[in-house]
């Protein structure tokens, strides 16, 4: 799929030298940049749905801790 991708003259410089230090594309660099804002986030999610069992399951041992 194509898309447009609108970055500041900032933003644009520091991709290109990214690109530069590392012999690659500038698409290359943003598509790594995005499978990895993904990935932290896709595991942020489910650390917190691990999180929200591991309440629920205990939340009588842990509200028993709190006190």
């Amino acid at each position: 799929m194509a898309m447009t991708l609108r970055l500041s003259d900032e933003e644009q410089e520091l991709l290109r030298r990214r690109a530069a230090e590392e012999g690659i594309s500038m698409q290359e660099v943003a598509r790594r940049a995005v499978r990895e804002y993904v990935g932290i986030e896709d595991h942020r999610d489910r650390v917190f749905a691990s999180a929200r069992r591991v309440l629920t399951a205990h939340a009588d041992a842990i509200e028993r801790l709190g006190r």
